[in-house]
């Protein structure tokens, strides 16, 4: 059934408000919408263009990549309402029905729509939701498709909600620890420039006419200013132009092996990167398994979920070992980017019988431990920019100072 996107004045009232509603046709989508007394101004119908498709194509989606006005919390929260529903005893259809009146989010709606129709159709409801990869990731498609084989879906549906949960919150804290010392460094960057561009060129211009020799750190401070004035466009574009050729570079394949493997040899960033990737590893491998996924199937999700070429080209290697019979931690050991650690809570689940958990418990563990490192590197930033800011200043205030005072030194005299 077609989906149309509309605007429309609420009777009465006269304001306007716009949403997504389905009919056979336009005819009977303002018939629709009369009855629900708003009177349409524009009805269309939403395209591949419009609607959560346009991903399709453009190669596997990352880890929860919700795009376009649908937040990680959003999903979450659809899941965690849907998964109630389904334990209420309400059939399928009824309850994508339900979710589609509970959703505020356009584009969600339209998604939720269109996996109704789908489900109408005859197809599972795992396949609906892979053709929205903007929405639904390689994940969570995995594990409904687990979910609905085993009949356990409410359970899956459940276990992915805490997922996302958790994996939102963890981003809002490392969103909130970078916020302002990302907003010190713009500041201070901005303040720099503007007091380099446009006042120090006025006040070492009284300088220059008093043709008397300057400190040595004066003519520093001109000369900084002079460059920025003149060549400071063109060192912007040098720089514009270097990330479009970096980018480039990395969208090859070749380039994006090299550079994901370069990330993990940044200082600081690099440990980080290891955390998180170990995070996401252990909770998707961990989450797909409790699910009823045997361990192939289950690494191929991890695989399609990891966004890093470098960490891809050793799960190939992984998978190999363990298609040849080997316990997983083994060829994660071989693999050498593992930390000592985590293989060897892997080795104590296999040997417990208890892998999915302890896999788990890995997960929570990183996720403190990235959330510790962020407070770390942050708590590092924030008194570097205030020394940098420190040392720009006292170099300004030495600059301006020192002729000013060899001036009235001289009128003194």
């Amino acid at each position: 059934m077609p989906v149309y996107q509309y605007k429309a004045l609420i009777k009465g009232s006269g304001k306007p408000t716009r949403g997504v509603i389905d009919a056979d046709s336009p005819a009977l989508a303002r018939m629709k919408l009369r009855e629900l007394d708003l009177y349409p101004t524009e009805l269309k119908e939403a395209t591949d263009g419009s609607s959560l498709k346009e991903g399709e194509g453009k190669g596997k989606s990352r880890f929860f990549p919700f795009g376009g006005g649908v937040s990680t919390r959003d999903v979450a929260l659809m899941t965690r309402q849907f998964a109630v529903l389904l334990r209420a005893g309400m059939p399928l259809v009824e309850a994508l029905n339900a979710l589609i009146t509970q959703t505020s989010r356009q584009r969600l709606k339209t998604a939720i729509l269109d996996v109704r129709d789908k489900v109408n159709a005859g197809k599972n409801l795992a396949d609906a939701l892979s053709e929205h990869p903007r929405i639904f990731s390689s994940l969570y498609v995995n594990m409904v498709r687990a979910g609905e084989a085993s009949g356990t879906l409410e359970q899956v549906l459940n276990r992915l909600a805490d997922v996302l949960d958790r994996q939102a919150k963890i981003k809002a804290q490392i969103l909130s620890s970078i916020a302002y010392p990302a907003f010190m460094t713009v500041f201070a960057i901005s303040v720099i420039t503007f007091m380099m561009t446009v006042i120090v060129p006025r006040i070492t211009t009284i300088f220059k006419k008093q043709q008397s020799e300057l400190p040595f750190i004066t003519d520093v401070l001109i000369g900084v200013s002079s460059f920025l004035g003149r060549y400071g466009i063109f060192f912007v574009g040098f720089l514009f132009l270097l990330i479009i050729l970096w980018r480039i570079w990395i969208s090859r394949e070749e380039g994006r092996k090299k550079w994901d493997r370069w990330k993990f040899k940044i200082p600081l960033y690099g440990t980080l990167l290891q955390k998180l990737l170990c995070a996401r590893f252990s909770r998707t491998l961990g989450t797909m398994l409790q699910s009823g996924l045997t361990m192939l199937p289950a690494l191929d999700v991890v695989y399609s979920i990891m966004d890093n070429r470098f960490i891809q080209m050793h799960l190939d290697d992984i998978k190999a070992g363990v298609r040849r019979g080997r316990d997983l931690a083994q060829p994660m050991k071989d693999s050498g980017i593992f930390p000592p650690m985590m293989i060897h809570m892997v080795e104590l689940g296999q040997r417990s019988g208890e892998l999915e958990n302890m896999l788990i418990q890995i997960a929570d563990t990183y996720d403190e431990d990235v959330r510790l490192t962020v407070d770390a590197i942050v708590g590092l930033i924030e008194p570097v920019i205030i020394v940098v800011m420190g040392i720009f200043v006292g170099f300004l205030v030495l600059a301006i100072l020192l002729p000013i005072l060899k001036m009235s030194t001289h009128v003194g005299g």
